[in-house]
């Protein structure tokens, strides 16, 4: 086997296990110093998931509450707790809930660690940084930010820019499985399809990076998340399936950290921006399209083919790489319909006559497109979108 030059970067610390958010309070105090910016959402405020880590890590310094992250973060939201974080004069922060919240803890923490330009750390490693210690805990099973090198914003009325640097990995994650538990089974299932398409973009990504540990992590998180997103979906409260969803996304989200995800995501980010539909939802409606798009490219049909038998054990692997590529891919759209996920476009409200601004404004995701193992042009995506429509 012959292996490329890459990079390999990730979060240096995790810690996994029910009640690590709270146990885990005085290594947390010890990273991050006595004045804690702790952002959040107030959904999980008012369900009282936050309570115990805040209470505790009370008992040991000052935590300022910034509970004002929304679905789809904008850029009034990341200012905001900036400006909240400069005058509590925070020492560090934490990120507490799904990838909204862990976004923006991402950004806050190298706005206020290094007082640079934000419209300039937009893009590819131009953070300039250092950030302030930052630790993150997610409460769904999807993003992986927690390992991901990269933050979502939405600037303006509809795009979303992003900002991608090692300097934004936190310095600790924690996987608490019973934080997970009280999810409902529209957003388990959702968040842990958004987890496997960063598992399968990772692993056929065209970007020059892609390693040989992004896809053997992206094997591990799809056995993982494959065998137990139904499960998490329809008995909430399997502390073992919440468990082996959470370590798939982060999986997943090491492996897209280090051999960056495609047009899935590239075509999903104007379903958000525009008409605010899940991050996740907007992945799982366009997956199969896009993937049945891919798989004209050989290259592209041999690595669907190699990922199907570790989400569908039962796949017939005894066929042509083609006709297990289109198995898979029928599958996958299969278990969307299990789980109870809208399957069209026009499900989630969306005119038809809004595909050609959607196609338009994908293009615009050119960091994404690049990595797609088949171009993908301002046409195709917009046969794309009628597809799912």
């Amino acid at each position: 086997m012959t292996l490329n030059n890459f990079q390999f970067n990730t979060t240096p610390g995790l810690r996994f296990g029910s009640g690590e958010a709270k146990n885990s309070c005085k290594e947390i105090f010890n990273k991050l110093g006595s004045r804690i910016l702790f952002i959040t959402d107030k959904g999980l405020m008012s369900l009282g998931l936050t309570k115990p880590t805040i209470q505790e890590l009370k008992t040991m310094g000052e935590v300022e509450v910034f509970d004002g992250v929304e679905a789809d973060p904008s850029k009034k939201t990341l200012l905001t707790a900036i400006e909240i974080g400069k005058k509590f004069k925070a020492t560090g922060v934490i990120g507490f809930g799904g990838g909204s919240s862990m976004d923006v803890a991402k950004l806050t923490a190298l706005i206020l660690g290094s007082n640079e330009d934000l419209e300039k750390a937009w893009g590819v490693a131009n953070a300039k940084g250092p950030r302030l210690p930052l630790v993150l805990i997610p409460t769904t099973a999807g993003t992986g930010s927690e390992v991901t090198p990269v933050s979502i914003i939405t600037v303006g009325e509809e795009e979303k820019k992003g900002v991608s640097s090692a300097i934004i990995l936190p310095d600790l994650a924690i996987l608490d499985p019973s934080l997970t538990l009280g999810l409902p089974a529209g957003t388990t299932a959702a968040t842990g399809i958004d987890a496997m398409v960063h598992a399968i973009e990772g692993y056929a990504s065209s970007n020059k990076n892609n390693n040989i540990i992004s896809k053997m992590l992206a094997i591990e998180a799809l056995k993982l998340l494959g065998g137990s997103i139904e499960k998490a979906v329809f008995d909430g409260s399997n502390i073992e399936a919440r468990g082996n969803m959470l370590i798939g996304a982060m999986l997943a989200g090491k492996a897209f950290a280090n051999s960056p995800v495609a047009a899935v995501h590239a075509l999903a980010y104007p379903i958000g921006g525009i008409f605010h539909i899940s991050h996740g939802l907007s992945n799982s409606l366009v997956l199969p399209y896009v993937l049945r798009f891919n798989s004209v490219d050989t290259k592209a049909a041999k690595n669907y083919a190699e990922l199907g038998p570790y989400v569908f054990p039962n796949l017939n692997i005894n066929q042509g790489t083609q006709a297990i590529c289109a198995e898979f891919i029928d599958k996958l759209e299969d278990l969307s319909k299990r789980l109870g996920l809208p399957q069209k476009l026009r499900e989630v409200n969306i005119p038809k006559n809004a595909c050609e601004k959607m196609a338009s404004d994908a293009m615009k995701q050119t960091r994404l497109l690049v990595n797609n193992p088949r171009e993908v042009t301002e046409s195709d995506a917009l046969s794309i979108y009628q597809s799912a429509w």
